[in-house]
């Protein structure tokens, strides 16, 4: 009874350490995942335009991630897809703020302009 006994703990063990390892993969599969569309949004977003430094360490990142998930090591894996997520989210921001800054200027020319319209129309009259 005490040689089962000690098979037992053995087996809990094993199964303790196989499930533990095997719940790694789905947190970095899902953090790989989540990391692609961190990358894609930010290139949508200009991101390649406005942040090229970034976007390029984002998809290198996200390619080392996904090279660690194919040699199954899958916490480098999470590691890299979380690093390249910040990239692509500050690829992202980067692209967003340029955007707003290039429209905010257009909008100060155009106010500009008008503004001397109507000093002109006013010192016509």
């Amino acid at each position: 009874m005490n040689k089962n006994f000690k098979y037992c703990i053995a087996s809990a063990f094993a199964m303790t350490v196989l499930l533990g390892c095997s719940s790694m993969k789905t947190p970095a599969t899902a953090e790989v995942a989540v990391s692609k569309e961190a990358v894609d949004n930010a290139a949508v977003a200009g991101g390649a335009e406005f942040a090229p430094a970034e976007m390029n360490s984002a998809r290198e990142k996200l390619a080392l991630a996904n090279k660690a998930m194919q040699d199954k090591d899958y916490k480098l894996a999470s590691d890299l897809a979380a690093q390249a997520q910040a990239d692509a989210k500050l690829a992202q921001g980067k692209a967003n703020s340029a955007k707003a800054e290039k429209a905010a200027n257009a909008l100060q020319d155009d106010i500009r302009i008008l503004r001397e319209e109507l000093n002109r129309a006013n010192s016509n009259k």
